[in-house]
């Protein structure tokens, strides 16, 4: 079992910058694949980004690429979301999630959720 903390969200202006940390408590760490996912409010939450268990592999919904960039750190037990270029419509609450053993680009194939950061993007 993985305890996932999110932090480094806040406020921002459009077109600046935020990094997302993640977290993850327990030694399999490196086992897991894990994903980056937003919910605005009244939408449903959906990936944006994930990365393989080796950080080898990498996905990007359309509408971050380019702009976002996931990476992870095994040795910290930390995943990273690095995100440029922000716009107002990507406020959203942010979640990081685990799964195991591979990629996944579906929710339900996600184990393991995060509490959550908000990020808000002014105009």
């Amino acid at each position: 079992q993985v305890q996932l903390v999110e932090s480094g969200g806040g406020l921002v202006q459009a077109g600046g910058s935020l990094r997302l940390s993640c977290a993850a408590s327990g030694r399999t760490f490196s086992s897991y694949a894990m994903g980056w996912f937003r919910q605005a409010p009244g939408k449903e939450r959906k990936l944006l980004a994930a990365i393989s268990w080796t950080g080898g592999n990498t996905y990007y919904a359309d509408s971050v690429k380019g702009r976002f960039t996931i990476s992870r750190d095994n040795a910290k037990n930390t995943v990273y979301l690095q995100m440029n270029s922000l716009k107002p419509e990507d406020t959203a609450v942010y979640y990081c999630a685990a799964t195991t053993p591979w990629l996944a680009l579906e929710i339900a194939d996600y184990d393991y959720w995060g509490q959550g950061t908000q990020v808000t993007v002014s105009s």
